[in-house]
């Protein structure tokens, strides 16, 4: 097949298709006169180091999952959660079996990945999982227990929304000691693991569509855009009209703000 004598948007077309290209065929389009064939390879080309790069952060990010299946665990589940420092809102969990061929190279911890990144990862994951589960604990429950105990309870509450149930679980730096399975704490796990970085993008997108919500009951304080985190928008509606009740009265600037509330 003589390549070269294409014209370069048939060239540009051709290597787009190519998963692999002879190495003699690419010397010689690396070579060819024309500039926009030059151009067209090299695009290939980085095209190519990117997919290589993301193929190896996944087979990275899978050597916890691949230790336990070598073990003889066969339903791992990434679990994480967020929503552990806002002042308002639940913490949201999830928990998410992938399947031992799941590729989904985009995925990430999801506080490096934007909004729309993110939307689409959850459709992905949804789509690629054995299994999704998602738990929450309220801000009464929040208040009662504190916030490290209720994301636990949140995180076992994902966990049990689990079917098939999981015979290992993949934790970001915490277990379950109530739980009778299998535990890995891994320590930035969203960042190391591919079912803990699954985990956080489905609490993630569940609990901003969760604040999205309580904006339309509560637009004063722009849950929409802080999701319930400690902006300046958030805090200037706080000393202005108050906590609501998707504050976290144990936390010290929500206490703060009833006090003042109280005293005015």
């Amino acid at each position: 097949m003589d390549v070269q004598s294409w014209s370069v948007a048939a060239i540009a077309r051709w290597l787009h298709e190519q998963d692999e290209v002879d190495p003699d065929t690419l010397r010689r389009l690396a070579e060819d006169r024309r500039a926009g064939v030059r151009r067209a390879v090299a695009q290939w080309q980085r095209k190519k180091a990117q997919e290589a790069a993301q193929r190896a952060r996944w087979e990275a990010m899978t050597a916890w999952e691949r230790r336990l299946r070598a073990e003889g665990f066969v339903r791992i589940a990434g679990v994480d959660e967020v929503g552990r420092g806002p002042l308002a809102g639940p913490v949201v969990a999830a928990a998410v079996i992938l399947p031992p061929d799941a590729y989904l190279p985009e995925l990430d911890d999801s506080k490096k990945l934007t909004p729309r990144q993110r939307l689409d990862l959850d459709e992905a994951i949804r789509r690629t999982a054995l299994a999704v589960g998602i738990g929450l604990a309220t801000v009464e429950e929040i208040d009662e227990l504190n916030i490290y105990h209720a994301a636990r309870l949140a995180m076992k509450r994902a966990v049990a929304q689990l079917a098939p149930e999981p015979d290992a679980l993949l934790l970001d730096a915490m277990t379950l000691p109530d739980l009778a399975v299998r535990q890995e704490a891994v320590v930035k796990g969203d960042a190391r693991s591919v079912s803990i970085a699954a985990a956080s993008v489905v609490a993630k997108v569940a609990r901003d569509r969760m604040m999205e919500a309580a904006a339309h009951l509560y637009p004063q304080y722009g849950f929409e855009r802080n999701a319930g985190y400690a902006t300046s928008e958030h805090l200037a509606a706080l000393e202005r009209y108050g906590p609501c009740p998707l504050h976290r009265r144990s936390f010290a600037r929500v206490q703060a703000a009833q006090l003042a509330m109280e005293w005015s």
